[in-house]
């Protein structure tokens, strides 16, 4: 198959996929267990905790201005790994002169959040700096050798575990190395020296080699199970082995548990490293629920396989993805859309870590970077001297639907705070919403402003949503309050 990285690298655009995968992927539900409207939503991160495993996601700092971004990645995630600022044109893009910036905000972050940071990557045949390739052998490996020393040395300490080697076996079915420019200068020893200056650099992190396509037991994956068992007969230092996992929708090998199994049996641990699950575009419910079950699947193989020590996905949304940029015609890989709306696979992903916990509501997507606190306890904002018109639009499917609210404030002055009631008449339950804190208790709902749309100027309008599921039947609430005033039907 093509190969299936991230080889754009920070040059990526964020090409955002389709409005319309977007919509579906909102539309499109899972069964979930609701225990009652006092139920708290349970965070990937608590989950993957309590069973001792670590649960990731590829971290651009650069997106850490955006609330939405960073709320999610605060709240889901025990672990970051840098998508492209510990790598080599980032760290040295001129020999001897390193440059850390990046690499220190990334663990700045998880320092603050109480995250693991895993390294990636420290040799590898993308995204070099001109003046490597320019190198002759002997060269060439004193200045990986330096590398290795220069990055990992910064970082000992406040690394768990490194890519040591990414990418260093060729497709094509025949278990070959690629024919990269250490291979081509240095020769087989290469990934050697580069494992034996890790350790020398930094003598507690684990040490992996990181690769795609060896999720099940083929030629590629046999190569480097081969190398990890030489490794270790000779002592070469070597800790771990990361299986990528860019995966196509319904295309989860079957073997995935005895490949990695068979690795950890070598005495390493094993890790999914870059997961997403792509699918062609715009998505579909069919593939969405396909895709749902795919997350399930790789989490619970990782559960499955004690030395698998975690799962990491390669972004957080859809929207900076690298898949389109790379499959022209595929993308919606990740587990929230574009909008940063939880898919299907977010409840996939929580049922295989054990949880019953009804998705999070999505973070607002202001610029604003502040992290909205809990449910207001202070005193219902005044009523709108004038009025207010509702316009309520669901979207059914099986039991799941979805709903988008839009108030309108007929008043002549502005509301500054608003909460918005009304009654489900069918047993209607809520389970996440967006632009607003939405709770239920009984059959009434309530929504609140965020922080950062309190504000509805007269004659102006404020527009919120939410999921949930029903039991056959889903009417529309036909009474709606603003502020405690009854609204018009829009």
């Amino acid at each position: 198959m093509p190969h299936p990285h991230h080889t754009t690298g920070r040059l990526r655009t964020g090409l955002l996929a389709s409005a319309l995968a977007a919509t579906t992927a909102l539309a499109v539900g899972l069964g979930v267990v609701h225990s009652g409207p006092a139920d708290a939503a349970t965070t990937w991160q608590s989950l993957a905790a309590a069973k001792g495993r670590d649960i990731g996601f590829a971290l651009d700092p650069n997106r850490l201005s955006e609330t939405a971004y960073k709320q999610i990645g605060d709240a889901e995630f025990n672990l970051v790994v840098p998508e492209n600022a510990m790598k080599w044109d980032a760290t040295e893009p001129n020999r001897g002169q390193f440059s850390f910036a990046p690499g220190d905000a990334v663990v700045g972050y998880a320092a603050t959040g109480g995250k693991k940071v895993y390294g990636h990557t420290l040799a590898w045949h993308n995204q070099l700096p001109g003046w490597v390739s320019a190198l002759s052998g002997p060269d060439l490996l004193q200045a990986l050798k330096d590398h290795i020393a220069g990055v990992a040395g910064h970082y000992r300490g406040k690394v768990v575990a490194w890519d040591v080697v990414n990418e260093a076996f060729a497709d094509g079915g025949t278990g070959a190395r690629r024919d990269s420019v250490f291979q081509q200068r240095i020769g087989n020893g290469w990934i050697e020296e580069a494992f034996r200056a890790a350790r020398a650099a930094d003598a507690d992190a684990k040490l992996c080699i990181n690769d795609y396509s060896i999720e099940g037991v083929n030629a590629k994956s046999t190569a480097i199970w081969n190398l990890v068992k030489d490794f270790k007969a000779r002592g070469v230092p070597i800790d771990c082995v990361g299986f990528q996992s860019h995966l196509i929708v319904g295309q989860v090998p079957g073997d995935f548990q005895a490949n990695l199994q068979r690795f950890a049996d070598l005495g390493v641990d094993v890790r999914v490293t870059e997961l997403d699950i792509r699918m062609p575009t715009p998505a579909t419910a069919a593939n969405l629920t396909a895709q749902a079950a795919d997350y399930k699947r790789v989490v619970a193989t990782c559960l499955a396989v004690s030395r698998c020590v975690g799962v990491t996905t390669w972004g957080i949304t859809d929207r900076y993805s690298w898949i389109p940029g790379v499959f022209p015609g595929q993308g919606a890989a990740l587990v929230w859309d574009d909008n940063y709306r939880p898919k299907p696979a977010y409840q996939a992903v929580t049922e295989a870590l054990g949880g019953v916990a009804t998705p999070p509501s999505t973070p607002n997507t202001s610029p604003s970077p502040t992290t909205p606190g809990p449910v207001p306890t202070t005193p219902t904002p005044p009523p709108p001297t004038g009025g207010c018109t509702v316009t309520y639009v669901p979207n059914s499917w099986n039991n799941g639907f979805t709903a988008d609210v839009r108030v309108r404030n007929d008043a002549t002055t502005a509301v500054d705070g608003w909460t918005v009631g009304f009654a489900f008449t069918a047993g209607q339950r809520v389970t996440n919403g967006w632009n607003a804190t939405v709770t239920q208790a009984g059959a009434q709902v309530t929504a609140r402003n965020a922080s950062w749309n309190a504000a509805v100027p007269a004659g102006g309008t404020v527009s919120f949503g939410f999921q949930g599921t029903h039991t056959g039947a889903n009417p529309s609430p036909s009474v709606f309050t603003l502020n405690g005033v009854t609204c018009r039907n829009g």
